[in-house]
């Protein structure tokens, strides 16, 4: 019985039953509002009206460090997984290296 629950399909399923029970049992305790329904869809801000006009943030200069970031943790994990003694997949580790540094190197260039 113990194999047939940890199997991947029998496991979302109960753990999806777990979370909508759980999910039905905290909106019986969530705090219930009650006023004008144009109040409660306004965006708070410490009690100042927010004006409509909004802020569009330019994330240009922020995608190249999160993909930076990105290729760095992989690179790391494929390093660090490479079994030792294995000449083949030491090679292979090691064209990984230089391909994310020819791809770093792209990232960066001015």
């Amino acid at each position: 019985m113990e194999k047939y629950l940890l199997t991947p399909p029998v496991a979302f399923v109960i753990i999806l039953f777990v979370s909508w029970v759980l999910a039905i049992f905290s909106s019986k305790l969530a705090f219930k509002r009650k006023g004008p329904v144009g109040a409660l869809s306004k965006a708070y801000a410490g009690g100042e009206d927010v004006k409509k006009h909004r802020v569009q943030p330019d994330y240009s200069q922020f995608f190249p460090f999160a993909f930076f970031f990105t290729i760095l943790h992989v690179v790391t994990l494929m390093v660090a997984t490479v079994p030792s003694g294995s000449i083949g997949m030491f090679m292979m580790a090691v064209i990984y290296i230089f391909g994310a540094l020819f791809g770093l190197f792209i990232l960066f260039r001015r």
